[in-house]
């Protein structure tokens, strides 16, 4: 049986809400020893951009854009957060930190807080949310233009997608993908709802996700505002179609993507993930986001839980 028509794989049913491994540490306090989690960074050791280095050592790109905000209303969790500037420019530039996985996984959840600042305005070419992706880099290159063919490489980005200046800003949640079985030399962008670009604006996702896929309502987030996100990338099995691409706010499902085959050989595994702010082009206004309380693991995370008050005597 040919995986393109492979039978179709049960679907786990996938966690939600405060039940994963921020659960058990408050303020997401000592999670970082916990045996699932990959890496934490809470931005809190550091003060400028270069120091960014000793934990993200896949890459600190365009330091000079790249700012460690303590203003309350730009901070998350604890004292600092990651500010990322786009300027007013038509050249392209991508800002972004990223970590390399030494001890390969099939599976990668993502979670991290992020707020569009307000007036947040570009249309286009962005990649503005977080990426995990196998072997997608290559010598420490990004290698855009050239599609996967189940050997090379997958990448999934979750990201907000605004294709014209008419869509409410930032645009709508999606998942932008390179995969085998991709439309263009560029990734596909799966929506929650089932569309799927750039092959057409109608939805297509039973064709592409298969029959257990559900639709789920296209949502634009709000400016200014401080929002979980959670995001999983699981590995096919070789031969299946069993990969799975899944993204959460603020410990809400808000899309699912089954029934994906994102390699045939077993040895192309997630060895990086990041989040960055890129713009193709920029001639409106300068851009700022946010990002905060960044957790990857190999299990459900979920939202920071806080820690109690103390009682009163």
């Amino acid at each position: 049986m040919s995986v393109a028509h492979a039978e179709e794989a049960a679907l786990t049913p996938l966690p939600t809400g405060n039940t994963g491994i921020a659960a058990k540490y408050p303020d997401d306090t000592g999670i970082a020893k916990d045996p699932a989690v990959v890496f934490h960074d809470g931005f809190e050791e550091v003060t400028k951009a270069s120091e960014l280095n000793t934990k993200w050592d896949a890459g600190v790109f365009q330091e000079r854009c790249i700012r460690i905000a303590e203003e309350p209303e730009n901070r998350h969790g604890g004292r600092k957060a990651l500010e990322f500037t786009v300027p007013k420019q038509a050249e392209e530039l991508s800002n972004a930190v990223a970590k390399k996985i030494k001890d390969e996984k099939e599976v990668l959840f993502l979670r991290y807080y992020s707020k569009f600042e307000k007036g947040f305005d570009q249309v286009g070419s962005s990649h503005n949310g977080s990426t995990i992706c196998a072997h997608y880099f290559d010598n420490g290159r990004a290698t855009p233009g050239v599609p996967a063919d189940g050997k090379n490489k997958f990448l999934a980005c979750f990201e907000n997608w605004r294709g014209e200046k008419e869509k409410k800003s930032p645009g709508d949640w999606n998942v932008y993908c390179y995969h085998p079985e991709q439309k263009d030399r560029f990734g596909d962008h799966f929506f929650p709802s089932g569309t799927v670009l750039p092959n057409s604006y109608e939805r297509s996702g039973a064709k592409t996700f298969g029959k257990k896929f559900v639709e789920r309502k296209d949502v634009i987030p709000e400016l200014d505002r401080w929002y979980c996100h959670e995001f999983m990338l699981k590995a096919n099995t070789v031969g299946k179609r069993d990969g799975r691409i899944a993204c959460w706010i603020d410990g809400k499902l808000i899309a699912d993507f089954p029934n994906l085959r994102l390699r045939d050989v077993e040895n192309l595994k997630i060895d990086r993930f990041g989040i960055e702010l890129h713009i193709g082009s920029n001639t409106v206004r300068e851009n700022k986001k946010w990002f905060d309380d960044v957790v990857a693991a190999t299990s459900y995370i979920g939202p920071m839980v806080e820690k109690s008050p103390p009682r009163k005597k």
